[in-house]
C-alpha cells in the first residue's frame, strides 16, 4: 500500500474519531452539515492545486516560468474575488444562497477540468526535417523519447552545449550531438483543450468567490452570543478543512499520476458535488441561518421579469468571461494588482494624516506592518504548489510516493500539531504571556525561511541521480506548518480589530489584496527556480537541482532576515495596539482554529464588522 495512504488512514482515525464524537454529541446539527460541505469543497480545491503545475508543464507543455506565472494568476484571482462574493451575500443573497451558487459553479468548473483534450505535441526540427518528441506517464513517472525513424531514443544536454541523442545507430538522419542553435523545438497545443481548461479555471475562480467568504460565516451564526461551544465549533469546522485538503493531495495526486489527468481533476469535482449535495440536503439543520437579509428586495423585479436574485446569478455567470480573459494574461493581473496597491496605499496615507488620532493612527500602521508580513510569509509559503511540487518530482527521492502527494504534508502536520498549538496559545493567553502579533509574524516568517534552508543545507546529500532524501522535504513542510501556526491566530481578525471602524471593510479588502499579491509574486519566483524541459521532462537534472537550490537559498535568507527584522521591530511597536488584544476588551476569547489557509479563510464583511 502507498505509504502516504497508510499514514493518512492512521492519522485520520486517531484524530477524526474524537472530532466525530464531539460533532454528534455537543454541537448543533448544522455544524455537521457545514463540516462536510466545506471539507469536500477544500478537497476539490487542493486536489486540483496538487496536480495543476504538472498539468501546465506536461500536458500543455508550458515552460516553468510561464507555468509558474499562470499558476500565480489563477491563485491570485482565487483570493481576490471572495471580496465581491462576500459583499453580494452581505447585502442581497445571504450566505446560504451564495454558497449554493458558488458550489454549482465549482462543480461545473471541476467537471470541465476532466476534459483533457489532446496533449500538446513537441517537435524537434533539424536540417529541415522534423522529429516528434514522444512522452508517456505523468508527474514523476514522466518518460520522454525523441522519435527517429520510428524508434524512441533518450537524450540529454551535450557537454559542449546543445543536445545529445543517445544510442543513435550509424547512418541515422540525425547526428548524435546537435550543436546549440542548430535545431528548433516547437509546440502544437490543442486549442479546444486549452480553452476548455481556462474556462474550467474561470468557473472555479468565480465559484470560490461566492462560496469561500460565506460558508464559514454560517458557523458563527449557529451559536448564540457568548455560547462557550463557539470556539470549539470553529476548531472542529476547520479540522474538516484540513482533512479535506490532506486527502485531496493523497487521492487526486495518486489518480492523476496512475490513471490520468481527467481522473485526478474529476475526483476533485466529485468531491465538490458531494459537498453541494450535503449542503442542500442539510438546509433544515441550519436553523434558518444564512438567509437573505431582505427577501423582498431580492425578489423585486429589476429588468422586466428578471428579479434582483437572478440578475446577480446571471452577472456571476457572465463574469466568467472577463475572468477567462484575465487568467490568461498574467501581465494584466500584475498591472491590476500594482494599480490597486498604489491606490490603496495613497488612500491609507491620506486617511492616517487627515482622519486619525494618535491611537487610531498607530493601530492602522500596525495593521499595515502585519499585512506586509503576510505578503512575505505567503509568497514563500505558496511555493508549495509550484516550485516545491516540481522540485519533489525532479530532485527528491520519493521512496514510492507520488510527487503531488507531498502536498499532503502540510495538511497532515496541521492535523497533528494544530491542537497542540491551540492549547499552547490558550495557555499563554490565560497566563497573560501571549506573544504580540508582530512577534508571532516574525517567528513564523523565520520558520518558513528555515524550511528552505534545510533543503539548501542538505543538497549535498543528493545521490548520483541528483535527488535529495525525502526527509529534507518533510522537514521543510514541518517548519512551514509550524510557521503558519504562529500566524494563524492573528491574521485577518487582527486587521479587523486594529482598523478604524469606518474602514474595516476597506482594510479587509487590502488584506485579501495582499494575499493575491503574495500568490502572484510567488508564481513569478517559482519560474525563477525552473530549468529547461523537453516534452515536460527536465533536460538536465544537475542544472534543475542547482537552479532550485539557488532560489531556495535566496528565499531562505530573505525569510530569515525579514523575520528577524519583525522580531526586533516588535519590541519597539508593540504598544501601537493600545490594548486592542487585551482580554478585557472582548466578550469572549476568539476562536483559535489554525488551518491550511490560516486566517485567510474568509468570512463576509458583515460578520467581520460585527466581530470588530
Amino acid at each position: 500500500m502507498n505509504l502516504i495512504l497508510l499514514l493518512g488512514i492512521v492519522v485520520t482515525l486517531v484524530t477524526g474519531i474524537p472530532v466525530l464524537i464531539q460533532l454528534t454529541r455537543n454541537h448543533p446539527r448544522g455544524l455537521i452539515i457545514l463540516f462536510f460541505a466545506e471539507m469536500w469543497e477544500r478537497f476539490s480545491y487542493y486536489g486540483m492545486r496538487g496536480i495543476l503545475i504538472f498539468y501546465l508543464t506536461q500536458h500543455l507543455l508550458l515552460d516553468d516560468a510561464t507555468a509558474g506565472a499562470q499558476y500565480g494568476s489563477y491563485t491570485s484571482l482565487v483570493y481576490l474575488l471572495p471580496l465581491i462574493g462576500g459583499l453580494l451575500a452581505d447585502r442581497y443573497l445571504g450566505t446560504r444562497k451564495a454558497v449554493v451558487f458558488g458550489a454549482m459553479l465549482l462543480v461545473a468548473g471541476h467537471m470541465m477540468m476532466a476534459v483533457e483534450g489532446s496533449p500538446a505535441q513537441q517537435t524537434l526540427t533539424y536540417a529541415g526535417q522534423s522529429y516528434p518528441v514522444a512522452a508517456e506517464g505523468r508527474m514523476d513517472d514522466r518518460q520522454v523519447r525523441l522519435m527517429v525513424g520510428g524508434q524512441g531514443y533518450e537524450f540529454a544536454p551535450a557537454a559542449t552545449g546543445g543536445l545529445e541523442v543517445k544510442g543513435l545507430p550509424a547512418g541515422a538522419p540525425l547526428p548524435a550531438v546537435l550543436p546549440e542553435g542548430s535545431y528548433q523545438m516547437t509546440n502544437v497545443i490543442d486549442q479546444f483543450g486549452k480553452n476548455a481548461f481556462f474556462l474550467a479555471v474561470s468557473l472555479i475562480i468565480m465559484g470560490v468567490g461566492f462560496l469561500k467568504p460565506n460558508i464559514s460565516t454560517i458557523v458563527g451564526q449557529l451559536y448564540p452570543q457568548g455560547d462557550p461551544r463557539r470556539d470549539s465549533g470553529f476548531t472542529l469546522y476547520y479540522y474538516g478543512i484540513n482533512l479535506g485538503a490532506f486527502w485531496a493531495s493523497v487521492l487526486c495526486g495518486l489518480l492523476g499520476q496512475q490513471v490520468g489527468w481527467w481522473a485526478g481533476f474529476g475526483l476533485a469535482g466529485v468531491g465538490m458535488l458531494a459537498g453541494l449535495i450535503v449542503f442542500i440536503w442539510g438546509k433544515k439543520y441550519l436553523e434558518g441561518h444564512g438567509e437573505p437579509p431582505n427577501p423582498e428586495l431580492l425578489r423585486a423585479k429589476v429588468a422586466g421579469p428578471i428579479s434582483r436574485e437572478w440578475l446577480i446569478y446571471g452577472l456571476g455567470v457572465l463574469g466568467v468571461i472577463p475572468v477567462w480573459f484575465l487568467v490568461q494574461r498574467n501581465d494584466l493581473v500584475g498591472i491590476g494588482l500594482i494599480a490597486a496597491t498604489l491606490v490603496s496605499l495613497l488612500f491609507i496615507v491620506w486617511f492616517l494624516v487627515a482622519r486619525c488620532n494618535k491611537v487610531e493612527r498607530e493601530r492602522m500602521m500596525l495593521a499595515l506592518v502585519l499585512i506586509f508580513g503576510a505578503v512575505v510569509f505567503f509568497t514563500l509559503f505558496e511555493q508549495a504548489g509550484t516550485s516545491l511540487n516540481l522540485f519533489a518530482a525532479r530532485n527528491v527521492d520519493l521512496m514510492g510516493i507520488q510527487a503531488a502527494q507531498t502536498q499532503s504534508f502540510n495538511a497532515g502536520f496541521i492535523l497533528i500539531f494544530a491542537p497542540i498549538f491551540a492549547a499552547l496559545w490558550a495557555w499563554l493567553a490565560q497566563k497573560g504571556r501571549d506573544l504580540d502579533p508582530v512577534m508571532k509574524f516574525g517567528l513564523g516568517i523565520i520558520q518558513v525561511g528555515l524550511g528552505f534552508m534545510v533543503v539548501v543545507w542538505g543538497a549535498g546529500m543528493a545521490g548520483a541521480d541528483y535527488r535529495v532524501p525525502l526527509v529534507l522535504l518533510g522537514v521543510l513542510y514541518l517548519l512551514h506548518t509550524t510557521g503558519e501556526l504562529f500566524l494563524s491566530p492573528v491574521g485577518l481578525s487582527e486587521i479587523t480589530k486594529l482598523s478604524v471602524a469606518s474602514i474595516v471593510s476597506f482594510m479587509m479588502a487590502v488584506w485579501f489584496l495582499s494575499s493575491s499579491i503574495a500568490q502572484y509574486v510567488g508564481g513569478i519566483i517559482a519560474g525563477l527556480a525552473g530549468t529547461e524541459t523537453v516534452g515536460g521532462q527536465v533536460l538536465d537534472s544537475a542544472a534543475s537541482l542547482k537552479s532550485s537550490v539557488d532560489v531556495f537559498n535566496l528565499l531562505g535568507l530573505w525569510g530569515i532576515g525579514i523575520g528577524i527584522g519583525f522580531v526586533v521591530l516588535s519590541f519597539f511597536i508593540k504598544g501601537w495596539a493600545h490594548g486592542v488584544n487585551d482580554r478585557a476588551n472582548h466578550g469572549q476569547p476568539e476562536p483559535i482554529a489554525p488551518t491550511l489557509d490560516g486566517e485567510r479563510q474568509a468570512v463576509s464583511p458583515a460578520a467581520l464588522r460585527n466581530d470588530s
